[in-house]
C-alpha cells in the first residue's frame, strides 16, 4: 500500500470512540441530533461497503453511559471495547484491534475533539497510520476545539 493509494473501502477502518450520552452532553459545536444522525449514517455507509468497524468506550458504568443504542444496531455483532483512560491508544485491546485489521488508512469519528479524537490520532501517526478524521461525526467543548 502507498500513502498516494486513495481511501476506499478495502484499504481502512472506520473506528468510533467514545459516542456516548455524557460524552454527547458536553459537546457545543454541532447540534447533538445532527452528530448522532451523522455518526450513525457513517457506521450505515461503512456496513455497507463492508469497511471493518471498531466501536470503544470509556468507562461505561461510572461515568459515561453505553455506546448510542442507535450505533450499536448498526453493527449488533460488534462488541464494543470498553476502556478506563481517555486515550484509546493506550489501550492495549484497541491498538490490538485496530491492527489485527491490517489496514493502515483509519477513518476516525470520536467524542472528544480535544481528547479523544487527537490523542489517538496523534499516536497513530506515530506509528505510520494515516488517519482521516470525520469532524461532522465527531465534537468538542467548544467551537474552537
Amino acid at each position: 500500500m502507498s500513502i498516494h493509494e486513495l481511501l476506499d473501502p478495502t484499504n481502512s477502518t472506520l473506528i468510533f470512540i467514545d459516542h456516548q450520552p455524557q460524552m454527547a452532553f458536553g459537546v457545543a459545536n454541532i447540534d447533538r441530533q445532527t452528530l448522532k444522525n451523522n455518526t450513525v449514517a457513517l457506521a450505515k455507509a461503512g456496513k455497507i461497503f463492508n469497511v471493518p468497524t471498531i466501536f470503544t468506550s470509556v468507562e461505561t458504568k461510572s461515568f459515561s453511559g453505553y455506546i448510542w443504542p442507535e450505533l450499536l444496531a448498526v453493527h449488533p455483532e460488534i462488541t464494543p471495547i470498553e476502556r478506563s483512560s481517555m486515550n484509546s491508544w493506550e489501550d492495549a485491546a484497541f491498538v490490538a484491534a485496530v491492527k489485527a485489521t491490517g489496514r493502515k488508512k483509519l477513518v476516525i469519528s470520536a467524542l472528544w475533539t480535544e481528547v479523544c479524537l487527537t490523542f489517538p490520532t496523534l499516536m497513530a501517526l506515530g506509528e505510520g497510520f494515516e488517519v482521516y478524521v470525520v469532524t461532522d461525526t465527531s465534537g468538542g467543548t467548544s467551537v474552537d476545539a
